[in-house]
């Protein structure tokens, strides 16, 4: 990858997490420094591992394997779900989310049990 791909890479991680903060979540770029270390790209959302992408074309499938891959090392406390995510946007383009199908079933589930108890 050459100098600008990372650039971009990096100013991507940084506008992901501004917007992030600007909905209210502490979040921050993480501590990669070559990429390879299985970090996640944004940190400040507990439970979620953000891959972060900021590329006109990307392979999707790669992206999520790779962000599968990375969430495999991490534990959070009392064995907490890891739903690893892709967070992406091309030149103009506003910024998508892509997980696994079965992530997005346990988040949804999560967020309509509370929404029940909170008498949603």
């Amino acid at each position: 990858m050459g100098k600008s791909q990372r650039e971009k890479g990096k100013r991507g991680e940084r506008e992901l997490s501004n917007l992030l903060k600007d909905h209210g979540y502490n979040c921050r770029r993480g501590q990669q420094y070559c990429g390879t270390n299985g970090d996640a790209d944004v940190v400040g959302l507990p439970g979620i591992h953000i891959e972060c992408k900021r590329v006109e074309r990307l392979n999707l499938e790669d992206a999520v394997k790779q962000a599968v891959d990375d969430t495999t090392a991490e534990k959070l406390p009392f064995s907490e779900e890891i739903y690893p995510a892709v967070f992406h946007r091309r030149n103009r383009g506003s910024w998508l989310v892509t997980m696994r199908l079965e992530d997005w079933i346990n988040l949804y589930r999560e967020w309509d049990a509370g929404r029940q108890l909170d008498g949603g």
